[in-house]
């Protein structure tokens, strides 16, 4: 079970919803998958004729792979049911709102996921703001773990 977790997300970004989707993938992107050679820092998600896509996730090529190694930055299909796709539509429409790559993970079954959201871009003081409680946490941590 690996885990990739787009760590800037929750920094950079308010999340509103998530959901879980499928990812349309090759063979030799799947097996440079399972070696964590993959990034979603990056990436997006955009809507194309009703179908979702991840545009600029990273999967490096897979070093054994012959010519039919896959493309590092391709636009991989997320798949997602078609009712969670008009209900992603119809958000999309307000202003400053984004669908974002959480994490990407391995499920029971050895399916590939994404964890993706709907989001809406912080301001500066909102990023100062998330700053200052988690230094509140830590020295709160730091004053329990010290008393002891």
């Amino acid at each position: 079970m690996s885990i990739i977790i787009n760590r800037k997300a929750k920094f950079q970004y308010s999340l509103l919803e998530e959901y879980v989707a499928g990812i349309q993938l090759l063979g030799t992107e799947v097996k440079s998958i399972r070696e964590n050679k993959v990034s979603i820092n990056e990436s997006f998600c955009q809507l194309k004729n009703g179908e979702l896509y991840s545009i600029n996730m990273y999967v490096s090529e897979y070093k054994f792979g012959t010519s039919c190694n896959h493309s590092s930055k391709r636009e991989r299909k997320l798949l997602l049911n078609k009712k969670e796709l008009i209900k992603i539509e119809k958000k999309l429409y307000n202003p400053g709102i984004t669908i974002i790559p959480i994490e990407l993970f391995f499920n029971k079954k050895g399916y590939v996921k994404m964890k993706i959201a709907l989001a809406k871009g912080k301001k500066i003081y909102d990023k100062r703001e998330s700053l200052r409680k988690k230094d509140l946490l830590r020295s709160e941590n730091r004053e329990k773990y010290f008393k002891i």
